[in-house]
């Protein structure tokens, strides 16, 4: 616990501080696991329907055939030091207490075995080095376990050595779907991707209509017509965003923020129905060649509309997969115009076209909220913006204070490099795993209190379509408002100022001020 400091003052009021070490639990979490997958779902992806026979050769046999394609799976194996720095990292062991969600722990689930297979000590001397035989309790503790990790890799960032846990359970992952077990939440996405567009299973009609609805949702409130084409062959920009962009709140406010930025930026842009998902879920199950797949939809879609340019949304791991992986596994991106970046990201537009003045903002607009950033751990551990160290970093926020008055940081130790996960990511987002997806919320949510009780910080602001989803749900379990999620361009939106704009009255917004608390910071940009 720890005690808040106002106006020199000692708060009655006690939060828990975020990092706190939990009290150790062995087995705590051991009967948290997602449901299988059913055959089709596997089998759509090109694996094995259900738990094959010889199980155990094959997985051993794919676990081989890992370390000798991904040097970097095999490091981590071989270079564990057993130094401790990464134990008290993991947010879903800071919140669960299973001493198995220690980073090194659930590596350790897959490192006894590949000693056990693949190297001496471990095929002649086992227990010395700590080598295990692959039985039916190792695989079920593999299935759950590594359906524990978000793969944020927070617990790189401490380790000396450089071991990512994300790579070992990603590879975990795939030895699983490779031999029958897949996990259904992440499969029948990419089902759905392949066959339909998106991960909703929403068609052509259906998104054209829906766009639609938005456009005359945006002229009501302005009395501007802004565009949301869909399938516009021609146009110089392809939007590549997640698909609860389409759907569900405050997503779709971020997506109002981006057709107001591209109308008052004069650029022609456009949506495709083929490729009308950012989200790659093939990169939680490990898989290259699913990954792949989907990335392909995007070049697909980017030659079919003849588009010069693509820009990604707000989401988190997309935006991994595109900054990494979208032009060796997707590419070649030849045919676009090479003096943009391939690809790039809504806050680096945005960013930009503040910068140039092309935007009208008024952040009083924004005066109801005071705000703090959650960085989103694919977005600042594994990726860039813009063409600085750090961009994924600063960019956000100079979006952020262009556009609102009150923004306040959360402790330094739980942002920017070192941020909390959500907990929900990594293949996480799903109701069979509430229970370690609000353990796993629980560090990121205490930070946010403290902000809440030193500055009184009301709303948590966000750039990943899985945060948004899993703080909507894990707010309300901390004492806050379910709304209490915005996006970046939702703020954006809410700021902007279109030539011609209409203003309505602001008397119905059902958003009241809090005040500001004694001792905060006057300036509005809290550290």
């Amino acid at each position: 616990m720890v005690e808040l400091v106002i106006d020199n003052k000692i708060s009655n009021t006690s939060i828990d501080d975020p990092l706190a070490p939990p009290c150790m639990t062995a087995g705590a979490m051991e009967g948290s696991k997602p449901y299988v997958a059913a055959p089709e779902h596997n089998e759509k992806l090109g694996f094995p329907g259900e738990l094959v026979d010889g199980w155990q050769e094959k997985a051993i046999a794919r676990m081989g055939e890992i370390a000798r394609t991904n040097r970097a799976f095999k490091v981590y194996l071989d270079t564990c030091i057993k130094c401790g720095a990464c134990t008290d990292k993991c947010h879903y062991y800071l919140g669960s207490g299973d001493p198995k969600n220690m980073p090194v722990a659930r590596q350790d689930l897959l490192r006894a075995v590949y000693r056990r297979y693949f190297t001496f000590a471990g095929k002649y001397f086992p227990k010395l080095v700590g080598a295990v035989d692959l039985t039916r309790e190792v695989l079920d503790d593999w299935y759950s376990y590594y359906h524990q990790c978000s793969q944020c890799r927070r617990c790189a960032v401490f380790c000396p050595v450089g071991i990512d846990t994300a790579e070992i359970s990603m590879a975990a992952r795939d030895i699983m779907d490779h031999i029958g077990m897949g996990q259904k939440y992440c499969n029948e996405i990419i089902g759905k991707v392949m066959d339909i567009g998106n991960n909703l299973g929403l068609n052509e009609k259906a998104l054209k209509a829906t766009m639609e609805d938005l456009e005359e949702d945006i002229e009501d409130e302005t009395g501007v017509a802004v565009r949301i084409p869909v399938d516009e062959k021609g146009a110089d920009i392809l939007l590549i965003t997640p698909s609860a962009d389409f759907f569900a709140e405050p997503h779709i406010d971020g997506l109002i923020g981006y057709a107001k930025v591209f109308h008052a930026a004069g650029v022609s842009w456009t949506v495709s129905s083929y490729a009308s998902e950012a989200a790659n879920f093939g990169l939680f199950i490990g898989s290259q060649e699913n990954t792949a797949i989907l990335c392909k939809r995007i070049q697909k879609a980017a030659k079919d509309l003849g588009v010069k340019r693509i820009i990604f949304g707000e989401c988190g791991h997309a935006w991994r997969v595109a900054y990494n992986f979208l032009n060796t596994l997707g590419g070649p991106f030849d045919f676009l115009d090479q003096n943009y970046p391939i690809p790039q990201h809504i806050l680096e537009f945005t960013w930009d076209q503040i910068e140039c003045g092309n935007l009208n903002l008024d952040k009083s607009r924004n005066d109801k909220f005071r705000l703090t950033f959650h960085d989103s751990c694919n977005v600042a551990r594994a990726s860039r913006m813009g063409d600085m160290p750090g961009g994924q970093f600063e960019i956000p926020r100079n979006v952020i204070k262009a556009v609102c008055n009150n923004y306040f940081e959360m402790p330094e130790e739980t942002i920017k490099e070192k941020t909390l996960c959500c907990g929900g990511g990594g293949g996480l987002l799903t109701d069979d795993l509430m229970d370690i997806r609000k353990k796993g919320a629980s560090p990121r949510m205490h930070a946010m209190q403290q902000v809440e009780q030193d500055h009184g910080v009301n709303h948590l602001v966000a750039i990943c379509a899985i945060c948004k989803t899993q703080f909507a749900k894990m707010l309300p379990e901390f004492g806050f408002e379910r709304d209490a999620i915005l996006s970046i361009h939702q703020l954006v939106s809410n700021a902007i100022i279109l030539e011609g704009q209409i203003d309505e009255d602001d008397d119905d917004d059902d958003i009241d001020e809090i005040p500001e608390p004694p001792g905060a910071s006057a300036t509005g940009v809290g550290s």
